[in-house]
């Protein structure tokens, strides 16, 4: 018999990941306190809504969480109060210290790590999986022939967050960097000679800003706190974090951003600028 599935909570990507979910039973979620946009995109992904927390574990053999960074704790502890005792999945961007902390409330857990978009399509998204024994290859079983591809890593938990953590400083950090680079010569007024000497002998950066600016805007809200998140798997490890706590600010400032239809390097410069001014 197929595992029930319970997602918490289906946003963007949760939805995704749940909608491709194939292998489980029934896939659940809860709709409490959901917004409207959340239902909408858990009913396109066919998610059975159940009313209450303590009913949805009890029928749940797995629960994955997906989340912001910063609610990662607060619903493990909410579904370890419930009385959950079946396989605990936490997919969310946070240090691996968190993860093993979150970890130890649960008999049963599996570190997860997702890297890409939300997965419409074969080969543009993976999650990263690492734990003990067979659970972590058995939730990735969940996943074969779907858009998104599951894939156990050697480790224990701890792991898969550490590979996303390091993935995610170079990609939305580098982003961050980028952009806050952009506001200062703005800032300077020579933005335009910067913008020249970047096609002389760094071609291709330009077209990049344009690319991150179009991307990155939207989502700064959601990049805040895992910025903040790399900064501590940093320093945890005794490296420098203060790369990653400057680019949760620079995330935090382009906030307002979030959800825009179409967000520009004008934009992020404005934004950056107007709480530098």
């Amino acid at each position: 018999m197929a595992a029930d599935v319970l997602f918490l909570h289906p946003g963007a990507m949760g939805a995704r990941l749940a909608g491709s979910c194939r292998g489980a039973g029934r896939r659940l979620w809860l709709p409490d306190s959901r917004s409207d946009a959340t239902t909408a995109r858990a009913e396109r992904e066919g998610l059975e809504a159940v009313e209450t927390l303590g009913a949805a574990v009890a029928r749940a053999d797995i629960v994955v969480s997906i989340c912001p960074p910063s609610a990662a704790d607060s619903v493990a502890d909410h579904v370890a109060s419930a009385g959950f005792d079946g396989v605990y999945v936490d997919a969310n961007a946070i240090a691996p210290t968190k993860a093993r902390r979150i970890g130890r409330r649960f008999d049963r857990f599996i570190d997860g790590g997702i890297i890409g978009p939300p997965p419409t399509e074969p080969g543009t998204t993976r999650l990263y999986l690492s734990g003990r024994g067979d659970d972590p290859h058995d939730v990735a079983a969940l996943w074969s022939g779907s858009e998104l591809d599951a894939r156990v890593i050697d480790g224990d938990i701890g792991a898969a967050s550490a590979l996303k953590m390091t993935y995610a400083a170079w990609t939305k950090g580098s982003a961050a960097l980028l952009a806050t680079i952009v506001a200062g010569a703005d800032a300077m007024g020579v933005g335009d000679d910067l913008e020249r000497e970047w096609d002389l002998s760094q071609p291709g950066l330009g077209e990049r800003v344009q690319r991150t600016a179009a991307a990155v805007g939207p989502k700064a809200w959601r990049f805040t706190g895992e910025m903040t998140e790399i900064a501590s798997t940093f320093a945890d490890i005794g490296l420098p974090a203060g790369f990653w706590t400057a680019a949760a600010e620079t995330y935090g400032r382009l906030a307002p951003l979030k959800e825009v239809d179409e967000s520009t390097v004008d934009a992020l410069v404005e934004l950056l600028r107007s709480e530098s001014s």
